[in-house]
């Protein structure tokens, strides 16, 4: 249970369990904290009741109600398939909403900054963590992964409008590690650090030297990659 209600699998184990009868487990492709969004998450499940997978659709689609989760797609996949470990990429984006005037529509779904941000000396910024580095200073201190050795393949920053998105691709991240970057990067565009201060932070190897998190309300997870031939490259299956 997450803070704000049911996590996404918890509602996906009693939707499915309530038209298998089964008790299953619900394994995805990436965790989202509370307040983190997912226009594209895979999870994979094991069933023992015989249904084509239209029928294992529909039927959660129906049990997932009220709840604002869709499978958009099913297939029955290898019994070596793995949401999380099959996956080649995962990819991010985050949005920040730049402007004075509060959010309405978007509240919850965006981090609102009011002061002005420069999108073009975050985006300088962010070239200094691409590549393979130790992101230590990344790293929330309660991550269980192994090595903070992580290879980022992309971080952009563009301006849309009085909207600024951040994307961020790589095969696996750190626990709050996108959050953390942009948080830093924010302080870039705000003028409180120059853009080389951040590849400072980066080799400081420090938690003490990052700048601060960014809230989870504006991080989507957008993409996940897979290169086995049970799955396409890119696949929906639950937003």
């Amino acid at each position: 249970m997450q803070k704000n209600g049911p996590s996404v699998q918890q509602a996906l184990t009693e939707a499915i369990a309530a038209f298998t009868n089964e008790e299953v487990l619900v394994q995805g492709a990436g965790r989202t904290d509370a307040g983190v969004h997912a226009t594209e998450q895979v999870a994979h499940v094991e069933i023992e009741k015989p249904m084509a997978a239209h029928q294992v659709q529909g039927a959660l689609n129906h049990h997932l109600k009220p709840h604002p989760i869709s499978a958009l797609k099913v297939e029955a996949v290898e019994n070596s398939f793995h949401a999380r470990f099959s996956a080649t990429g995962r990819a991010y984006r985050y949005r920040i909403i730049n402007r004075r005037a509060p959010l309405s529509f978007d509240k919850g779904l965006a981090w609102h900054v009011a002061r002005p941000l420069d999108a073009q000396a975050m985006h300088e910024a962010a070239q200094y963590l691409v590549g393979r580095h130790d992101f230590t200073t990344f790293r929330h201190v309660a991550c269980q992964a192994k090595s903070p050795v992580k290879t980022l393949d992309l971080l952009m920053v563009e301006r849309q409008g009085e909207e600024i998105i951040v994307h961020v691709a790589a095969r696996s991240f750190l626990h709050h590690q996108v959050r953390s970057m942009v948080g830093t990067l924010e302080l870039v565009g705000a003028g409180k650090w120059a853009p080389q201060q951040v590849q400072e932070a980066l080799l400081a190897r420090d938690r003490r030297a990052l700048g601060f998190n960014a809230p989870p309300d504006g991080l989507y997870l957008s993409r996940v990659r897979y290169d086995t031939p049970s799955m396409p490259r890119d696949k929906t299956t639950v937003g």
